[in-house]
């Protein structure tokens, strides 16, 4: 059987943590589909640098969500202008198979005027630009296929987002940034998000012969549960990330310049920072370079460990708030 699930929650944490009840607690001798939204949120791949990702600035700024998701592949954006698509089924016996998934979408599309073509292994595009990325998390014979839809999102919002920190050296797998644009202008009838996401739930349920599926009670908790011990938790966000170094340097007035070399292991914790400048100090920076060792490089953690130190001790005329700015800048 073949079922649909309907999601109206806009949570990042929790829309990736149902994604993994609905394949981890549900019956697996079905097939079962969701379409979903998020709030504006960046979504970052298993194997990726989070840091290395964002542009921190504007993500604080623009109280953009960040949430690492199971599977592999690049960095995406996601707002209410863009629609997600996921299927769980059992898997291909040759491993990863996007177009069986990427195909019905395309179809769906091409029946609303759209002119989509799936493009290279994993992408649905328009006229050769990208309007579609799609990952898989496979375990056993199951697996879980993603996508997104870029029907009207900010797209000013999506680059500005994901405008990596250059001063971030990953050793992590990084996003390739394509070209993209919204499906919106392409439809032959001038839909709103809701419009659309309403055909395209019809398109699928009647092309799969799919019967809805009504989440009990105890599988919602499950989802809550793995929503906030998980996906809303800055080591799954952050913290997994593959180690990297960052550069910060700024020039303070009377301080001078400060320049901070931080190596980041893979738990998101400071392995080792170093100072460099022309400022000047009452007290070695190298012991409160022993202090910041082994805290996660997390704003709220390293606010409440500096609370009680006098930073002005370490960079002459320089206050707490502008040394913690100056880390996460």
């Amino acid at each position: 059987m073949f079922y649909y699930i309907d999601n109206t929650n806009t949570s990042p944490f929790y829309n990736l943590a149902l994604e993994q009840t609905i394949f981890d607690c549900l019956d697996k001798k079905h097939s079962y589909c969701t379409l979903w939204q998020n709030y504006n949120s960046v979504i970052v791949g298993k194997y990726q640098n989070t840091a290395a990702e964002i542009f921190k600035p504007f993500i604080e700024a623009n109280g953009i969500n960040v949430v690492r998701r199971l599977s592999g592949g690049g960095a995406v954006y996601h707002d209410l202008g863009n629609i997600n698509f996921t299927f769980i089924t059992d898997a291909d016996s040759d491993g990863l198979n996007f177009s069986a998934f990427c195909l019905p979408v395309k179809e769906a599309l091409l029946s609303f005027g759209v002119p989509a073509e799936i493009s290279g292994r994993n992408d649905i595009v328009i006229e050769g630009k990208k309007i579609s990325g799609n990952a898989q998390y496979i375990i056993g014979k199951r697996v879980m296929h993603h996508g997104t839809l870029l029907y009207d999102t900010n797209l000013d919002m999506l680059e500005k987002a994901l405008s990596a920190d250059g001063n971030i050296q990953s050793k992590g797998i990084k996003s390739v940034r394509s070209r993209v644009t919204n499906i919106k202008p392409y439809m032959k009838n001038d839909l709103p998000v809701e419009d659309f996401f309403k055909t395209l739930k019809e398109f699928l349920v009647k092309s799969f012969n799919m019967q809805i599926y009504t989440l009990k009670d105890n599988e919602i908790a499950a989802a809550e549960n793995l929503r906030d011990t998980v996906y809303s938790q800055w080591s799954w966000n952050y913290g997994s990330s593959p180690p990297y170094n960052v550069r910060k340097s700024r020039r303070i007035n009377g301080c001078g310049t400060v320049e901070i070399l931080l190596d980041v292991a893979k738990e998101g914790k400071i392995a080792n920072i170093t100072f460099y400048g022309d400022f000047f100090s009452n007290d070695d920076p190298l012991k409160l370079a022993a202090i910041l060792t082994g805290h996660h490089l997390e704003r709220n953690e390293l606010t409440k460990v500096l609370s009680e130190i006098d930073i002005s001790r370490y960079f002459h005329n320089m206050d707490n708030d502008t040394f913690i700015e100056l880390l996460f800048e």
